[in-house]
């Protein structure tokens, strides 16, 4: 038994969800996507994870995202032409090919990678499953690696019923050309943060956190330090 109770902040593991609503420039969106599922091997706790897309423009995004992933670069971590690296260990590599594949059988549609390839290191290539559902691993799960999630949505309202079924609320985010309408998305999903037109990111200006099983308490501004200290009240009659 402890002898005093302390003061505790968690800040754990997220699946990030970004939701693309049908007036977000593709380009932009799918440039943007690319880059927060593959940054630091797509080993990241607020990475870019699930890809929630509206139905208007779900096939015509997956195509430029798909085109941009198969384009970017796997190699050596030192030359100056990769895009990403390998990840960290050969057993998270073979853990995460596991939930692909279980995610496949389960009906997801593997639309890029998802092969280990020959060579050393614990390389994992840029992939992507779509036709996503709940029930299914690349849905429910944490994937810490380069694979995209990409779930298509009926309307916005579906969109955001989607995005937040899942145990995790670290980060989200909204792709979208009105940021009045984008702003009004990012009230509404369940996540310590949510960043419109724009990757997740930790600021030292903005207090950063999560919810659900992402954790709990804040870190980093002026509501990181209160998690901290004792408030304590003096009252002078």
């Amino acid at each position: 038994m402890g002898q005093n109770l302390k003061k505790t902040v968690l800040e754990l593991g997220g699946s990030d969800a970004y939701v693309i609503l049908d007036d977000a420039n593709i380009e932009d969106a799918a440039e943007m996507a690319t880059f927060g599922r593959l940054q630091n091997n797509g080993q990241t706790c607020v990475a870019a994870k699930r890809f929630v897309v509206l139905d208007a423009i779900y096939d015509e995004f997956l195509e430029v995202f798909t085109k941009k992933m198969k384009a970017a670069k796997m190699g050596e971590p030192t030359d100056e032409s990769t895009y990403y690296g390998p990840m960290a260990r050969t057993d998270l590599r073979d853990e995460i090919h596991e939930q692909v594949n279980k995610t496949v059988s389960q009906g997801g549609k593997l639309v890029l990678g998802g092969k280990i390839p020959e060579g050393d290191g614990a390389y994992y290539p840029a992939s992507i499953l779509a036709d996503l559902e709940p029930g299914m691993e690349a849905f429910d799960n944490e994937l810490f690696g380069p694979v995209a999630s990409v779930i298509r949505a009926k309307d916005e309202n579906h969109a955001i019923e989607l995005a937040n079924n899942s145990q995790f609320g670290l980060g989200s985010g909204v792709m979208t050309g009105n940021k009045e309408r984008g702003e009004l998305v990012a009230l509404q999903l369940e996540a310590g943060s949510s960043f419109i037109n724009k990757l997740v990111v930790s600021d030292p200006r903005l207090p950063f956190g999560g919810i659900k099983n992402s954790g709990y308490g804040r870190e980093l501004s002026g509501y990181g330090i209160r998690e901290f200290v004792n408030t304590k009240s003096i009252w002078i009659d």
